[in-house]
Protein backbone atom coordinates (compact mmCIF):
# COMPACT_ATOMS: atom_id res chain seq x y z
CA UNK A 1 0.00 0.00 0.00
CA UNK A 2 1.63 3.73 -1.16
CA UNK A 3 1.77 5.69 2.13
CA UNK A 4 0.65 9.63 2.25
CA UNK A 5 2.34 12.53 4.34
CA UNK A 6 1.16 13.30 8.13
CA UNK A 7 -0.45 16.51 6.41
CA UNK A 8 -3.01 14.44 5.17
CA UNK A 9 -4.48 13.93 8.26
CA UNK A 10 -4.04 17.18 9.57
CA UNK A 11 -5.83 18.51 7.01
CA UNK A 12 -9.16 16.08 7.25
CA UNK A 13 -10.91 15.58 10.48
CA UNK A 14 -14.58 16.56 11.18
CA UNK A 15 -14.77 20.04 9.34
CA UNK A 16 -13.65 17.99 6.06
CA UNK A 17 -16.26 15.50 6.57
CA UNK A 18 -19.27 17.75 7.31
CA UNK A 19 -20.53 18.43 3.91
CA UNK A 20 -21.39 14.84 3.15
CA UNK A 21 -25.18 15.83 3.12
CA UNK A 22 -25.01 18.88 0.88
CA UNK A 23 -22.38 16.74 -1.25
CA UNK A 24 -25.88 14.55 -1.99
CA UNK A 25 -28.11 17.32 -2.13
CA UNK A 26 -26.11 18.93 -4.98
CA UNK A 27 -25.68 15.70 -6.63
CA UNK A 28 -29.49 14.73 -6.24
CA UNK A 29 -30.49 18.61 -7.96
CA UNK A 30 -28.02 18.10 -10.64
CA UNK A 31 -30.21 14.94 -11.84
CA UNK A 32 -33.12 16.33 -11.84
CA UNK A 33 -34.64 15.98 -8.12
CA UNK A 34 -37.24 18.53 -6.36
CA UNK A 35 -34.25 19.24 -4.01
CA UNK A 36 -33.80 22.65 -2.11
CA UNK A 37 -30.46 23.51 -1.03
CA UNK A 38 -30.00 25.46 2.32
CA UNK A 39 -26.47 24.10 3.20
CA UNK A 40 -23.96 26.09 2.31
CA UNK A 41 -23.95 29.98 1.74
CA UNK A 42 -23.27 30.47 -2.21
CA UNK A 43 -25.23 33.26 -3.31
CA UNK A 44 -28.06 32.84 -5.79
CA UNK A 45 -27.27 36.49 -7.33
CA UNK A 46 -25.18 36.94 -10.15
CA UNK A 47 -21.88 39.09 -9.70
CA UNK A 48 -22.94 42.50 -10.39
CA UNK A 49 -22.54 43.04 -14.26
CA UNK A 50 -20.29 46.44 -14.06
CA UNK A 51 -17.61 43.71 -12.53
CA UNK A 52 -18.43 40.82 -14.82
CA UNK A 53 -17.58 43.22 -17.87
CA UNK A 54 -14.94 44.42 -16.55
CA UNK A 55 -13.01 40.95 -16.34
CA UNK A 56 -14.52 40.23 -20.28
CA UNK A 57 -12.59 43.25 -20.86
CA UNK A 58 -9.19 42.11 -19.46
CA UNK A 59 -9.57 38.87 -21.02
CA UNK A 60 -10.23 40.57 -24.44
CA UNK A 61 -7.24 42.99 -24.00
CA UNK A 62 -5.16 39.40 -23.24
CA UNK A 63 -4.39 40.47 -19.54
CA UNK A 64 -4.24 36.62 -18.88
CA UNK A 65 0.05 36.54 -18.09
CA UNK A 66 1.49 35.87 -14.97
CA UNK A 67 0.43 39.06 -11.77
CA UNK A 68 2.34 40.02 -9.03
CA UNK A 69 2.80 37.34 -6.22
CA UNK A 70 1.25 39.36 -3.99
CA UNK A 71 -1.47 41.28 -6.22
CA UNK A 72 -1.70 43.88 -8.41
CA UNK A 73 -0.61 47.39 -7.70
CA UNK A 74 -3.86 48.87 -8.57
CA UNK A 75 -5.69 45.84 -6.57
CA UNK A 76 -3.88 46.39 -3.29
CA UNK A 77 -4.21 49.95 -3.32
CA UNK A 78 -7.99 49.58 -3.52
CA UNK A 79 -8.22 47.41 -0.70
CA UNK A 80 -5.64 49.18 1.37
CA UNK A 81 -7.93 52.05 1.00
CA UNK A 82 -11.42 50.20 1.32
CA UNK A 83 -9.87 48.76 4.77
CA UNK A 84 -8.70 52.23 5.74
CA UNK A 85 -11.75 53.88 5.43
CA UNK A 86 -13.98 50.72 6.93
CA UNK A 87 -11.58 49.75 10.07
CA UNK A 88 -9.89 52.78 10.58
CA UNK A 89 -7.35 51.24 10.73
CA UNK A 90 -4.23 53.31 8.14
CA UNK A 91 -2.82 51.30 6.21
CA UNK A 92 -1.23 51.24 2.41
CA UNK A 93 -0.64 48.39 -0.18
CA UNK A 94 2.66 47.33 1.70
CA UNK A 95 0.30 45.98 4.40
CA UNK A 96 -1.87 44.02 1.43
CA UNK A 97 -1.68 40.66 -0.07
CA UNK A 98 -4.21 39.16 -2.94
CA UNK A 99 -5.03 35.33 -2.18
CA UNK A 100 -7.02 33.09 -3.11
CA UNK A 101 -10.65 34.23 -0.92
CA UNK A 102 -10.71 34.26 2.46
CA UNK A 103 -10.07 31.06 2.52
CA UNK A 104 -6.76 31.09 0.97
CA UNK A 105 -5.97 33.95 3.41
CA UNK A 106 -6.79 32.16 6.42
CA UNK A 107 -4.76 29.49 5.21
CA UNK A 108 -1.81 31.76 4.17
CA UNK A 109 -1.74 33.41 7.55
CA UNK A 110 -1.84 30.13 9.40
CA UNK A 111 1.06 28.71 7.87
CA UNK A 112 3.48 32.03 8.18
CA UNK A 113 2.65 32.44 12.01
CA UNK A 114 1.84 29.02 13.17
CA UNK A 115 4.29 25.67 13.93
CA UNK A 116 4.53 22.13 15.44
CA UNK A 117 4.04 22.64 19.06
CA UNK A 118 2.27 25.99 19.32
CA UNK A 119 -1.54 26.38 20.02
CA UNK A 120 -4.45 28.18 18.59
CA UNK A 121 -7.42 29.37 20.78
CA UNK A 122 -10.25 29.72 18.67
CA UNK A 123 -13.91 30.92 19.35
CA UNK A 124 -16.64 27.91 18.84
CA UNK A 125 -18.72 27.64 17.05
CA UNK A 126 -16.35 28.39 13.84
CA UNK A 127 -16.02 27.69 10.37
CA UNK A 128 -15.08 24.14 9.51
CA UNK A 129 -12.46 24.87 8.26
CA UNK A 130 -10.23 26.40 10.68
CA UNK A 131 -9.97 23.47 12.32
CA UNK A 132 -7.92 22.02 9.33
CA UNK A 133 -5.92 24.90 8.58
CA UNK A 134 -4.64 25.61 12.41
CA UNK A 135 -3.52 21.76 11.84
CA UNK A 136 -1.97 21.87 8.92
CA UNK A 137 1.28 23.29 9.74
CA UNK A 138 1.49 21.37 13.03
CA UNK A 139 -0.38 23.40 15.23
CA UNK A 140 -2.99 22.56 18.08
CA UNK A 141 -6.41 24.39 18.54
CA UNK A 142 -8.05 24.74 21.72
CA UNK A 143 -11.52 25.62 21.91
CA UNK A 144 -13.50 28.15 23.32
CA UNK A 145 -16.93 26.95 23.52
CA UNK A 146 -19.80 29.63 23.49
CA UNK A 147 -23.21 28.96 25.05
CA UNK A 148 -26.28 28.74 22.79
CA UNK A 149 -28.31 29.79 25.53
CA UNK A 150 -26.43 34.06 25.88
CA UNK A 151 -26.73 33.68 21.90
CA UNK A 152 -23.16 33.10 21.76
CA UNK A 153 -21.88 35.91 23.30
CA UNK A 154 -17.43 36.02 24.21
CA UNK A 155 -17.08 34.04 27.16
CA UNK A 156 -14.25 36.38 28.41
CA UNK A 157 -13.21 34.06 31.36
CA UNK A 158 -13.51 31.04 29.05
CA UNK A 159 -11.36 32.36 27.00
CA UNK A 160 -8.84 33.47 29.26
CA UNK A 161 -8.72 30.22 30.94
CA UNK A 162 -8.19 28.47 27.10
CA UNK A 163 -4.80 30.56 26.79
CA UNK A 164 -1.42 28.58 27.60
CA UNK A 165 2.40 29.28 27.39
CA UNK A 166 2.16 27.34 23.91
CA UNK A 167 -0.68 29.93 22.82
CA UNK A 168 0.44 32.05 19.68
CA UNK A 169 -2.77 33.31 17.84
CA UNK A 170 -6.68 33.47 18.66
CA UNK A 171 -8.79 32.75 15.82
CA UNK A 172 -12.18 34.50 15.61
CA UNK A 173 -14.71 35.71 12.85
CA UNK A 174 -17.00 38.24 13.60
CA UNK A 175 -19.79 38.82 11.86
CA UNK A 176 -19.69 34.89 13.19
CA UNK A 177 -20.46 31.91 10.50
CA UNK A 178 -22.77 29.85 11.45
CA UNK A 179 -24.74 31.93 14.33
CA UNK A 180 -24.40 35.52 12.82
CA UNK A 181 -23.32 36.95 16.44
CA UNK A 182 -21.49 40.24 15.93
CA UNK A 183 -18.35 41.02 18.52
CA UNK A 184 -19.18 44.32 19.84
CA UNK A 185 -16.86 46.90 21.08
CA UNK A 186 -16.62 45.99 24.60
CA UNK A 187 -16.20 41.75 23.78
CA UNK A 188 -13.08 43.14 21.66
CA UNK A 189 -11.59 45.64 23.91
CA UNK A 190 -11.07 42.36 26.17
CA UNK A 191 -9.80 40.04 23.19
CA UNK A 192 -7.48 42.98 22.38
CA UNK A 193 -5.84 43.15 26.30
CA UNK A 194 -5.84 39.21 26.70
CA UNK A 195 -3.55 39.50 22.81
CA UNK A 196 -1.21 42.35 24.20
CA UNK A 197 -0.97 40.45 27.70
CA UNK A 198 0.01 37.20 25.96
CA UNK A 199 1.63 38.73 23.41
CA UNK A 200 -0.88 36.92 20.64
CA UNK A 201 -1.73 36.86 17.10
CA UNK A 202 -5.25 38.00 16.54
CA UNK A 203 -6.53 36.87 13.38
CA UNK A 204 -10.25 37.96 12.53
CA UNK A 205 -12.07 36.95 9.35
CA UNK A 206 -14.52 39.77 8.70
CA UNK A 207 -16.25 37.96 5.48
CA UNK A 208 -19.55 39.08 6.72
CA UNK A 209 -18.53 42.59 7.77
CA UNK A 210 -20.67 44.27 5.21
CA UNK A 211 -23.70 42.42 5.80
CA UNK A 212 -24.95 43.27 9.24
CA UNK A 213 -28.59 43.78 10.15
CA UNK A 214 -28.05 44.59 13.87
CA UNK A 215 -25.61 46.95 15.60
CA UNK A 216 -22.13 47.84 14.10
CA UNK A 217 -19.21 46.05 13.18
CA UNK A 218 -15.69 47.04 14.59
CA UNK A 219 -12.56 45.64 13.40
CA UNK A 220 -9.81 44.83 16.60
CA UNK A 221 -7.21 46.37 13.80
CA UNK A 222 -8.71 49.53 15.25
CA UNK A 223 -7.87 49.73 18.76
CA UNK A 224 -4.77 50.93 20.64
CA UNK A 225 -1.77 48.59 19.59
CA UNK A 226 -3.28 46.11 17.95
CA UNK A 227 -2.27 47.17 14.21
CA UNK A 228 1.37 45.24 14.69
CA UNK A 229 -0.56 41.96 15.68
CA UNK A 230 -3.56 41.98 13.96
CA UNK A 231 -4.46 40.21 10.81
CA UNK A 232 -7.56 40.96 8.88
CA UNK A 233 -8.90 38.62 6.54
CA UNK A 234 -11.40 39.49 3.59
CA UNK A 235 -13.26 38.67 0.54
CA UNK A 236 -15.81 39.98 -2.47
CA UNK A 237 -16.71 36.24 -1.83
CA UNK A 238 -20.33 36.97 0.16
CA UNK A 239 -20.47 40.73 -0.06
CA UNK A 240 -20.37 41.09 -3.89
CA UNK A 241 -21.75 37.83 -4.51
CA UNK A 242 -18.76 36.34 -6.25
CA UNK A 243 -18.06 33.30 -5.23
CA UNK A 244 -16.12 31.26 -7.54
CA UNK A 245 -13.90 34.87 -8.06
CA UNK A 246 -12.01 33.46 -5.23
CA UNK A 247 -10.80 37.04 -4.67
CA UNK A 248 -9.89 37.67 -1.54
CA UNK A 249 -7.23 39.21 1.00
CA UNK A 250 -5.09 39.65 3.67
CA UNK A 251 -4.22 42.77 6.09
CA UNK A 252 -1.58 42.59 7.76
CA UNK A 253 1.98 43.78 9.18
CA UNK A 254 4.26 44.10 6.20
CA UNK A 255 6.97 41.70 7.55
CA UNK A 256 4.08 39.12 7.57
CA UNK A 257 3.18 40.06 3.99
CA UNK A 258 6.91 39.44 3.04
CA UNK A 259 6.20 36.08 4.42
CA UNK A 260 2.09 35.20 2.64
CA UNK A 261 4.56 36.27 -0.84
CA UNK A 262 7.08 33.14 -0.42
CA UNK A 263 4.78 31.07 0.23
CA UNK A 264 2.55 32.35 -2.87
CA UNK A 265 5.51 31.25 -4.83
CA UNK A 266 4.88 27.62 -3.79
CA UNK A 267 1.44 27.70 -4.74
CA UNK A 268 -0.82 30.12 -6.24
CA UNK A 269 1.80 32.13 -8.11
CA UNK A 270 -0.43 35.37 -8.33
CA UNK A 271 -4.42 35.54 -9.06
CA UNK A 272 -5.01 36.02 -12.43
CA UNK A 273 -4.66 39.68 -13.13
CA UNK A 274 -8.17 39.91 -15.05
CA UNK A 275 -10.43 38.69 -11.66
CA UNK A 276 -7.54 41.62 -9.39
CA UNK A 277 -8.40 44.30 -11.99
CA UNK A 278 -12.24 43.32 -11.61
CA UNK A 279 -12.09 43.09 -7.79
CA UNK A 280 -10.19 46.51 -7.59
CA UNK A 281 -13.22 47.71 -9.77
CA UNK A 282 -15.55 46.58 -6.67
CA UNK A 283 -13.43 48.16 -4.28
CA UNK A 284 -13.38 51.81 -6.13
CA UNK A 285 -16.73 52.57 -7.51
CA UNK A 286 -20.02 52.19 -5.19
CA UNK A 287 -21.56 49.27 -6.45
CA UNK A 288 -26.07 49.12 -5.78
CA UNK A 289 -26.06 45.48 -5.70
CA UNK A 290 -23.98 45.38 -2.60
CA UNK A 291 -26.76 47.78 -0.44
CA UNK A 292 -29.64 45.69 -2.21
CA UNK A 293 -28.20 42.03 -1.55
CA UNK A 294 -28.01 43.04 2.30
CA UNK A 295 -31.42 44.13 2.12
CA UNK A 296 -32.45 40.67 0.91
CA UNK A 297 -30.65 39.13 3.30
CA UNK A 298 -32.69 41.17 5.75
CA UNK A 299 -35.88 40.31 4.16
CA UNK A 300 -34.83 36.46 3.88
CA UNK A 301 -33.88 36.24 7.82
CA UNK A 302 -37.70 37.61 8.60
CA UNK A 303 -39.15 35.59 6.46
CA UNK A 304 -37.49 32.51 7.93
CA UNK A 305 -38.26 33.60 11.18
CA UNK A 306 -41.50 34.31 10.84
CA UNK A 307 -42.10 31.08 9.74
CA UNK A 308 -40.10 28.75 11.86
CA UNK A 309 -39.88 30.88 15.12
CA UNK A 310 -42.84 29.47 16.43
CA UNK A 311 -42.41 25.49 15.64
CA UNK A 312 -43.02 22.84 18.52
CA UNK A 313 -39.42 22.03 19.08
CA UNK A 314 -37.25 24.61 17.34
CA UNK A 315 -35.64 27.09 18.91
CA UNK A 316 -34.38 30.07 15.80
CA UNK A 317 -31.88 32.04 17.14
CA UNK A 318 -32.30 35.65 14.78
CA UNK A 319 -28.64 36.05 13.60
CA UNK A 320 -27.41 40.01 13.49
CA UNK A 321 -25.93 39.83 10.36
CA UNK A 322 -24.79 37.10 7.44
CA UNK A 323 -26.90 34.53 5.44
CA UNK A 324 -27.32 31.95 8.17
CA UNK A 325 -29.43 30.75 10.84
CA UNK A 326 -29.25 28.27 13.46
CA UNK A 327 -31.97 26.44 14.47
CA UNK A 328 -31.60 24.52 17.83
CA UNK A 329 -33.64 21.12 16.87
CA UNK A 330 -33.02 19.40 20.02
CA UNK A 331 -36.20 19.54 21.44
CA UNK A 332 -37.82 17.51 18.17
CA UNK A 333 -36.27 14.78 20.21
CA UNK A 334 -33.91 13.96 17.21
CA UNK A 335 -29.65 14.95 16.88
CA UNK A 336 -29.12 17.60 14.66
CA UNK A 337 -27.77 14.45 12.08
CA UNK A 338 -30.95 12.58 12.47
CA UNK A 339 -32.88 15.89 11.80
CA UNK A 340 -31.30 16.68 8.87
CA UNK A 341 -31.08 13.66 7.31
CA UNK A 342 -34.38 12.75 7.58
CA UNK A 343 -35.79 16.19 6.50
CA UNK A 344 -33.65 15.92 3.83
CA UNK A 345 -35.02 12.31 2.52
CA UNK A 346 -38.62 13.02 3.24
CA UNK A 347 -38.62 16.38 2.44
CA UNK A 348 -35.84 17.14 -0.67
CA UNK A 349 -34.63 20.37 1.50
CA UNK A 350 -31.22 20.15 2.80
CA UNK A 351 -29.68 22.14 6.01
CA UNK A 352 -26.28 21.82 7.78
CA UNK A 353 -25.96 19.60 11.12
CA UNK A 354 -24.09 22.66 12.86
CA UNK A 355 -21.93 20.00 14.98
CA UNK A 356 -19.96 19.93 11.95
CA UNK A 357 -18.76 24.22 13.81
CA UNK A 358 -17.66 22.52 17.31
CA UNK A 359 -19.73 20.86 19.97
CA UNK A 360 -21.16 24.10 21.31
CA UNK A 361 -23.22 24.49 18.22
CA UNK A 362 -24.17 20.87 18.91
CA UNK A 363 -27.95 19.90 18.29
CA UNK A 364 -28.29 23.40 15.95
CA UNK A 365 -28.69 22.82 12.25
CA UNK A 366 -27.71 25.89 10.03
CA UNK A 367 -29.91 26.85 7.36
CA UNK A 368 -28.76 29.46 4.66
CA UNK A 369 -30.47 32.11 3.29
CA UNK A 370 -28.80 32.26 0.12
CA UNK A 371 -31.57 31.27 -2.17
CA UNK A 372 -34.66 33.27 -3.96
CA UNK A 373 -37.52 34.50 -1.50
CA UNK A 374 -40.03 32.21 -2.77
CA UNK A 375 -37.83 29.16 -2.86
CA UNK A 376 -37.06 29.84 0.67
CA UNK A 377 -40.54 30.16 1.52
CA UNK A 378 -41.07 26.89 0.03
CA UNK A 379 -38.42 25.26 2.22
CA UNK A 380 -39.72 26.97 5.18
CA UNK A 381 -42.89 25.30 5.00
CA UNK A 382 -41.62 21.78 4.01
CA UNK A 383 -39.53 22.11 7.05
CA UNK A 384 -42.26 23.51 9.27
CA UNK A 385 -44.73 20.28 8.19
CA UNK A 386 -42.01 17.53 8.41
CA UNK A 387 -41.69 19.57 12.38
CA UNK A 388 -45.16 19.48 13.08
CA UNK A 389 -45.05 15.95 11.39
CA UNK A 390 -42.29 14.55 14.21
CA UNK A 391 -44.71 15.92 16.97
CA UNK A 392 -47.76 14.17 15.83
CA UNK A 393 -45.22 11.27 15.40
CA UNK A 394 -44.45 10.87 19.06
Amino acid sequence: MMRYSEFTQRVAGEGAAAWALHFEAVTAKRAGRDVIVLSIGDPEFNSPPAITEAAIAGLRAGNTHYADILGLPRARKAVAAQHSRLTGQQVGPENVAIVAGAQGGLFSTAMSILGPGDEVVVLEPMYVTYEATVQAGGATLIRVPLAAETGFRLDLVALKAAISPKTRAIFFATPNNPTGAVLNRAELEGIAALAKEHDLWVVADEVYSTIIFDGEHVSICSLPGMAERTVTINSLSKSHAMTGWRAGWIVGPQELIGHVGNLGLTNLYGLPPFIQDAAALALETVVPEVVEMRDAYLRRRDLTLAALGQLPGIICRAPAAGMFMLADVRGTGLSAGDYAWRLFRETGVAVLDATAFGKAAAGHVRISFAIDEATLAEACRRIATFTRGLGKAA
